[in-house]
């Protein structure tokens, strides 16, 4: 008996879907789930005896183990023979007007699909499929069930296909299947509950309270017109439709399982579980999506460059609910709504319960670094970010000063931190960044930098070193900006984030792709291209010239370019730089394929290698510059226009 019940702490999920799944789909969600945890306890009766009876027992070999001997309990409960049509629940289990159904919405799509099999198939199929047993240990439970014909039972079974790409029906059976689901969690005990029969208990009332009923019922809701959001089953350009209501409904919101993020190949804000004080509050949730679907006057409405702002057309997928200075319960602060739907982040916000705000920003292809953290709210100089599930620890920096010591940011139970953010107005001043770090359950000894520039979501900083020669093969890489000389030339880079735009920004790497040796002795400059990757994959381009002393200064800037990115590492820029003398020389200078620069026009001059340095005319020459690569192409110098292509 105690190893039964060892088996069924350890299975209940599993063990419930298996019952869930087993029991006809003519039943409602709420009956099969009721019927399914009893199916589950019961079990617990008998589970390790086996499900043989009396007298001297079955023999040794024959005894099922104690995994085997609870399903096929269960299974007998659900489905087993003799076992009559189940009735429908009478009302004193609704728990007073309560209904509930499985938190897992793949559940359902493989009850659909199963629906046409015969119980014992049904039971097969949830077996071998989901429960990872073999052909033969799923005859072996069906027959511990008392099932006849449990082979014949497995194979029909086994005829659905597994595969959500294979549509093709079983053999012998007519019609098609729908595609099923392969999710990574169906957990039948986790369950959605909300009452269903509110209007007719009120009707219920006896008559002589109806009129008081009346009046505080409009009183109430007259209080919480302020916030109160519209109908979103009646919002947006699909109103009134199944699929507005379904992508809509609070209670289909998807939630992930708090540590789905450790168990997966794709970490990034899909692994994000649903977290906050109020993911519970119905009423918040109802109002986030409401809004969502259509806006009430006086909105804020902050949408991301070319960031499509409409509904969901499915039930999106719940990151945060709570307050957004990290309080238990509304307190007259900020309630934050924070929702993914695909490629979009959604955050509503209610500000001292009236006045609503809601930020739109992609998300496209975002990852370990880039779904680490958004911004839940700001208050002063402060804004408190939540972290991923996979971020281990947080600290702050400031940027401006790669020596300084960091700061340890305590992590809250919602996995949030409140860090500084930089002043926007004034001259740059100290630029404090947030260097977080990975657990070691997804990559050992990773940290980076996340920068607050304003947005719903911080930017990525990397940095890619100055690759000497044309031997260093393969070309070097954009890494992470934590290492010393990162962070000291991001030190002298940092007031050019700047001019950032935070809403379409997803990351910002610095490479230096040259170094020049200065005329008149004045010592060696470096190169640097500065591209902001935006969501999009567009990427704004700035080249800018270090020398040995002093700041740098811009060279050139380009918008819309794949220039100094993946796809555009073959870059060349040209300059007029004033000696020390007051001499001016045109300054050229490509990255490691280039073989050999060209001016023509009011300068003409050639040179081998990456760099050029001859006298100009005048301060404001414009020269036109080519230079040719190891494998004989031409490029042309970087300009505004996006240039510097083959």
């Amino acid at each position: 008996m105690r190893q039964a019940e060892a088996v069924i702490v350890e299975r209940y999920p599993q063990l419930v879907r298996l019952a869930y799944l087993s029991l006809p789909t003519s039943l409602d969600r709420h009956s099969r789930v009721l019927r399914a945890h009893r199916a589950v306890q019961q079990a617990l009766r008998s589970g390790g005896r086996g499900s043989h009876g009396g007298g001297t027992g079955p023999r040794a070999e024959d005894r099922p183990d104690t995994l085997t001997a609870v399903r096929a309990q269960v299974v007998r409960r659900v489905s087993g023979p003799g076992r009559r049509p189940p009735l429908p629940l009478p009302p004193w289990v609704w728990v007073w007007g309560l209904r509930m159904w499985p938190a897992a919405e793949g559940l359902d799509e493989v009850a659909r699909t199963l629906a046409p099999l015969t119980p014992p198939a049904r039971t097969a199929y949830v077996l071998c499929r989901l429960d990872g047993l073999d052909e033969s240990g799923a005859v072996r439970v069906l027959e511990h069930a008392g099932i006849r014909e449990a082979a014949a039972a497995v194979r029909e079974a086994l005829g659905v296909p597994a595969d959500p790409l294979d549509v093709t029906p079983p053999t012998g059976r007519a019609g098609p299947y729908a595609a099923l689901p392969h999710p990574t969690a169906l957990d039948a005990a986790a369950v959605n509950t909300r009452p269903s029969d509110l209007l007719r208990r009120r009707n219920r009332v006896r008559a002589a309270w109806a009129a008081t009923g009346v009046l505080l019922l409009a009183a109430v809701l007259g209080r919480a017109a302020a916030v109160e959001g519209p109908d979103p089953a009646a919002a947006g350009p699909y109103a009134g439709s199944p699929a507005a209501r379904t992508a809509l409904d609070p209670g289909r919101l998807v939630r992930i399982p708090a540590e789905a993020w450790s168990d997966t190949g794709r970490v990034d804000f899909t692994a994000w579980p649903a977290r906050g004080s109020r993911t519970g509050d119905s009423a918040l949730l109802a109002r986030a999506l409401g809004t969502w679907a259509a806006p009430p006057e006086g909105t804020a409405v902050a949408v991301s460059p070319a960031t499509p702002a409409e509904p969901p057309v499915r039930p999106p997928h719940l990151l945060y609910a709570g307050d957004a200075d990290g309080s238990a319960g509304p307190r007259g602060g900020a309630s934050v709504v924070v929702l993914l739907d695909t490629d979009r982040i959604v955050r509503y916000t209610e500000h001292d319960g009236r006045r609503r705000s809601l930020d739109i920003s992609r998300v496209d292809d975002a990852g370990v670094t880039t779904a680490a953290a958004l911004t839940l709210g700001r208050s002063g100089d402060t804004a408190r970010q939540l972290l991923a599930p996979w971020i281990a620890t947080a600290a702050e920096r400031d940027l401006t000063a790669p020596a300084g010591p960091t700061r340890t940011l305590p992590i809250d139970r919602d996995g949030a931190v409140v860090a500084r953010v930089p002043r926007a107005e004034g001259p740059c001043g100290s630029r404090p960044v947030l260097e977080v770090a990975s657990s070691a359950r997804i990559v050992e000894k990773h940290s980076f930098l996340l920068a607050d520039l304003g947005g719903l979501l911080p930017v990525h900083l990397t940095y890619t070193p100055l690759a000497e020669g044309t031997d260093a093969v393969p070309a070097r890489q954009p890494r992470e900006a934590t290492g010393p000389a990162a962070l000291e030339r991001w030190a002298q880079e940092a007031c050019t984030l700047q001019g950032v735009d935070a809403r379409a920004v997803r990351s910002v790497n610095l490479w230096d792709f040259a170094a020049t040796d200065l005329p008149e002795n004045s010592g060696r400059a470096v190169w640097s291209c500065s591209r902001a990757t935006h969501w999009t994959g567009q990427g704004d381009v700035e080249v800018r010239l270090r020398p040995p002393t002093g700041p740098s200064v811009s060279v050139t800037r380009a918008r819309a370019t794949a220039a100094c990115g993946r796809f555009g590492q073959h870059v060349l820029a040209g300059t007029v730089w004033g000696a020390p003398s007051g001499r001016p020389y045109l300054l050229a200078a490509g990255s490691r394929e280039v073989a050999e620069i060209t001016a023509t026009g009011p300068v003409r001059a050639r040179a081998s290698g990456r760099s050029l340095t001859t006298p100009a005319p005048a301060p404001t020459t414009r020269a036109t510059l080519t230079a040719r690569l190891h494998s004989a192409a031409v490029i042309t110098a970087l300009d505004g226009t996006g240039g510097g292509r083959d």
